[in-house]
């Protein structure tokens, strides 16, 4: 395999982060990241990031809050 580059790396972390990349390319950025301290750092932010945009998603807002946020809509729809 040749080295990708940082600009190929940089420009598809994102995917590569969420599997999204043909195995060759995320192959190529694999490597490219095990060589690379830079990338890996940005690589490392990147899945922080992922990971805590996960674990936000999967919270339940509090039943109250649902209740107001709710009413609001249907306030708003009904004018």
């Amino acid at each position: 395999m040749t080295d990708c580059g940082c600009e190929k790396a940089k420009a598809e972390l994102e995917e590569y982060l969420h599997n999204e990349l043909l195995t060759d390319d995320a192959t190529d950025i694999a490597e490219h990241l095990a060589n690379c301290g830079e990338c890996d750092g940005e690589r490392r932010v990147g899945l922080v990031l992922t990971q805590a945009v996960q674990r936000a998603c999967k919270e339940i807002a509090p039943e109250d809050l649902r209740d107001q946020v709710l009413a609001r809509i249907r306030e708003m729809q009904a004018h």
